[in-house]
């Protein structure tokens, strides 16, 4: 068993252990103060901070733990792939101990803050405020989902790299390999968000967009379109000065790895699962540029960080800086 999967062996485990924690204390807390709550709770407040909303008991109880059962499973499920792994690459994705972390102390302290605003209370509309426990709990989900994604990376930086191919170059000849994707959803997406910035601006301009709300607006819109559209497509290519992968119709904005800065280049199957989803993802994986799944061009740098880029003939790029890598260290 390689170290990389135990790894995964060991995140199964504690995430396991922690989805049942949490859900037995979403269950359990309501019903330890149930004689001391009404029959239905205030469940939202307003923006004065005065309850709006409010559950039968039995709702505000089972809900919260129905959303952490879905979304356990889904973390719980990626891990479990990432073990099944035969390649040697299995690793426990960041993104899922992120949600366990995160959506687990953020249903907590939200149960936690509903039953105390509803304790002794005859009625939901008498609950108290809420605006206090919600901002320490969101700010404890955080530093737990920060504390995640740390304890992800470290893990992953004690892996070595693997061994990728390489090929022969003749001294002095020079060479390029290129290679191109692009995601049609993502561009259909950044097209929608294009017409939506194209009509939140013309109803700004002609008075109907709210004043400084409606610029707000079309401006966000925009900077999402432009986001979206560099997201979309992406040009990896391999010259003597060593990796460039470019981003969106201009080639802008791009990234670049010189040769002596990659220690190791290989090919690698991922999925969007693996990375958690489309676009520019950082995962326990490393940074990777997914716009469709399966073989991804993989480097390490001397720092010890993971790049991946999701584009075809990834092997013969990988083969390519392998040998650049060998002559540079000659």
């Amino acid at each position: 068993m390689t170290g990389r999967t135990s790894g995964v062996n060991a995140a199964i485990r504690g995430a396991g252990a922690w989805a049942v924690g949490v859900l037995v204390l979403l269950v359990v807390l309501p019903l330890t103060a149930r004689d001391r709550l009404p029959d239905r709770l205030a469940t939202h407040w307003g923006a004065g901070g005065e309850p709006d909303d409010s559950m039968p008991f039995w709702a505000a109880t089972v809900f919260p733990a129905l959303i952490w059962l879905v979304l356990a499973a889904v973390a719980v499920l990626a891990l479990h792939r990432a073990r099944r792994s035969t390649d040697g690459t299995a690793a426990a994705p960041a993104w899922a101990g992120i949600t366990l972390g995160f959506t687990g102390v953020t249903l907590l302290g939200a149960q936690a803050s509903i039953v105390r605003a509803n304790l002794d209370r005859t009625d939901w509309r008498d609950a108290g405020s809420v605006t206090g426990w919600v901002i320490a709990t969101l700010v404890g989900a955080t530093v737990v989902a920060v504390a995640a994604q740390l304890v992800s990376r470290r893990a992953r930086l004690t892996v070595p790299p693997p061994s990728g191919p390489a090929m022969e170059i003749p001294k002095g000849q020079r060479f390029v390999w290129l290679s191109r994707t692009s995601n049609r959803w993502l561009h259909l997406l950044a097209a929608v968000t294009g017409i939506l910035t194209l009509a939140a601006t013309t109803g700004s301009v002609a008075g109907l967009g709210g004043g400084l709300e409606g610029t707000v607006g079309a401006a966000s819109f925009a900077l999402a379109a432009v986001a979206l559209l560099a997201c979309a497509s992406v040009q990896a290519r391999v010259t003597e000065k060593g990796l460039e992968v470019a981003f969106g119709p201009l080639g802008r904005p791009a990234r670049r790895w010189p040769a002596d800065t990659i220690a190791s280049a290989w090919a690698e199957h991922r999925t969007a699962m693996q990375v958690g989803g489309w676009g520019y993802r950082l995962s326990g994986l490393g940074t990777t540029v997914m716009l469709r799944g399966g073989e991804c061009l993989v480097i390490r740098t001397v720092k010890g960080k993971d790049f991946a880029v999701s584009v075809d003939d990834a092997e013969r790029g990988a083969a390519l800086l392998n040998s650049l890598i060998g002559q540079r260290a000659k």
